[in-house]
């Protein structure tokens, strides 16, 4: 059911983009599966670069498992989730994909002009830009006051600088301790 619900889409994006499809022509034949429990997508990468969803038959070349918390990290274009995602199986093809993950892109605003032409189309991509530079910068200024809120006003959490003072104590504590040990044990053996 996946198979067919990411195909598409998937599909839709390698369309638009030719280099896409032939970095993916080298695997044609190959399947690749991608795991996140308790759900998975196999999709088999046909001769024009294009995907669909493969015969329960045909093994994976390659099996990519992640968590939910790492899909989310990837759904964000957290590039470094890819230190994290498991990968079994033919390498050559995790480099495709991840080389797809991170340059591929939906272009919204074109797709949008076929249905409400170019002018409206560019209208409504610059207001959809917009807002998520508002969101983006309204949550980073929630985050900087919530941390303030709760290192200075509410201290929920640690300073910085203050949990820097308290391990340079530990650490020169700990040092004081095993000296004191030491001369403990010279003199006793005296």
């Amino acid at each position: 059911m996946f198979d067919a619900l990411a195909g598409a889409p998937l599909n839709h994006l390698l369309r638009a983009s030719d280099w896409a499809r032939k970095a993916l022509q080298p695997h044609a034949g190959k399947v690749a599966c991608f795991r996140c429990p308790p759900f998975e997508t196999r999709l088999l990468i046909l001769d024009s670069g294009e995907v669909r969803p493969a015969p329960a038959e045909v093994p994976p070349a390659l099996t990519l498992t992640l968590t939910p918390g790492l899909m989310l990290r990837a759904a964000a274009r957290d590039d470094s989730v890819w230190r994290d995602v498991q990968s079994e199986g033919d390498a050559a093809l995790a480099a495709t994909i991840h080389q797809l993950w991170r340059h591929l892109r939906w272009d919204a605003e074109e797709d949008l002009s076929k249905l409400v032409g170019d002018i409206a189309a560019h209208r409504i991509a610059e207001s959809g830009r917009t807002l998520q530079r508002w969101a983006g910068a309204a949550g980073d200024n929630f985050a900087r006051s919530a941390a303030e809120y709760w290192t200075e006003e509410q201290p929920l959490v640690a300073a910085k600088d203050d949990v820097a003072q308290f391990t340079a104590g530990v650490d020169r504590l700990r040092d004081d301790v095993a000296r004191l040990e030491k001369r403990i044990k010279l003199l006793g053996r005296r």
